[in-house]
């Protein structure tokens, strides 16, 4: 293991004394051969209805330092209390031409810097939470390079929180859009866990792949972005499943691994809830995220998310694959 400034890091015991007895990897269900939905696990939209819910509280005693947290949460709160707009009674009939406008203009203008649209997956929704929509809009938010590779300084989880903000008001202004054209929708945000998880859907619907570090690759934003999702009826066309050869990359980088200072990154698959794929352990992982309210070092760190690196590395990994199958 290779050490780094915070490889010393110690957790805070008064944190460490408001753990519950049942692990995080046991919700998040870590070693289990049947496919089931999620439980909520963490930033629970009720901190008293989850075993993780003090954490949480705790989470909100630390002190960044710096004002704007609060500015940004509440600007945040604000746009979440907006009333939805009243669906149109007629609805509209899309064009392949209207909605790809609507996509460029509104990227254009940065309301949000990606979109991707799939079929909705029950299993996706948190145990116990049924969604009647059919199907579910991604919106995508790159953080700004220069600020998130501070992280875990306070200024990084400062741009993680400008994301948010961005993806709430993103996830009204598609929602609306669409409601104004006679169609029910229902715009979904973090930070708080809501109603489903966001990085299947948005795999499934072009972002990208996952990564060693728990969270999506992709060659335009790499790892670092923010996720915000609507939930339609509206029979937009679907976006296809995307494949960058992140995942054989990723089995041989070490960089995010090396760089967690709770060395919470495995370096190999587990299976997760009837499915293997890449996990990152919560007990080690959270203590050192709640500290320093919020983290970002695997995502400031990786190859992938360095500005203009993507797309050519990308590239390369395709190029050697196609090598590989002609030898």
């Amino acid at each position: 293991m290779k050490k780094n400034f915070y490889n010393n890091y110690k957790p805070n015991p008064d944190q460490m004394a408001l753990f519950p007895k049942i692990s995080g990897n046991t919700i998040n269900g870590l070693g289990e051969r049947k496919i089931r939905n999620p439980d909520y696990v963490y930033w629970g939209n009720d901190p008293n209805d989850i075993h993780h819910g003090d954490l949480q509280k705790w989470f909100y005693t630390v002190d960044p330092g710096l004002k704007e947290y609060d500015t940004i949460r509440k600007e945040r709160t604000e746009i979440l209390q907006e009333p939805l707009a009243k669906t149109k009674k007629t609805k509209t009939n899309f064009t392949i031409n209207k909605i790809n406008n609507f996509f460029s203009k509104s990227i254009e203008n940065k309301f949000f810097d990606k979109v991707g649209v799939t079929k909705f997956n029950p299993i996706w929704s948190f145990k116990g939470i049924k969604i009647s929509y059919k199907n579910i809009v991604i919106l995508g938010f790159q953080h700004n390079y220069e600020n998130i590779k501070k992280s875990p300084k306070p200024e990084g989880g400062l741009e993680v929180m400008r994301q948010y903000k961005r993806a709430a008001y993103g996830a009204k202004y598609f929602a609306n859009w669409l409601r104004k054209n006679g169609w029910e929708a229902e715009p979904l945000t973090g930070p708080m866990s809501g109603k489903i998880t966001m990085i299947p859907p948005a795999i499934e619907a072009g972002f990208g792949e996952l990564g060693k570090h728990g969270s999506i690759i992709n060659p335009e934003f790499g790892s670092s972005f923010r996720l915000s999702a609507i939930l339609t009826d509206c029979p937009l066309p679907y976006t296809k499943k995307q494949s960058h050869e992140v995942d054989e990359f990723c089995l041989n980088c070490k960089i995010c691994e090396n760089e967690c200072p709770p060395e919470a990154i495995f370096d190999e698959k587990k299976t997760v809830r009837g499915i293997k794929k890449w996990y990152v352990d919560f007990d080690k992982c959270l203590p050192f995220f709640n500290e320093h309210q919020g983290c970002g070092i695997c995502i400031a760190v990786c190859p992938w998310s360095r500005p203009g690196i993507g797309f050519n590395l990308a590239n390369k990994l395709m190029k050697r694959k196609k090598r590989q199958k002609s030898s």
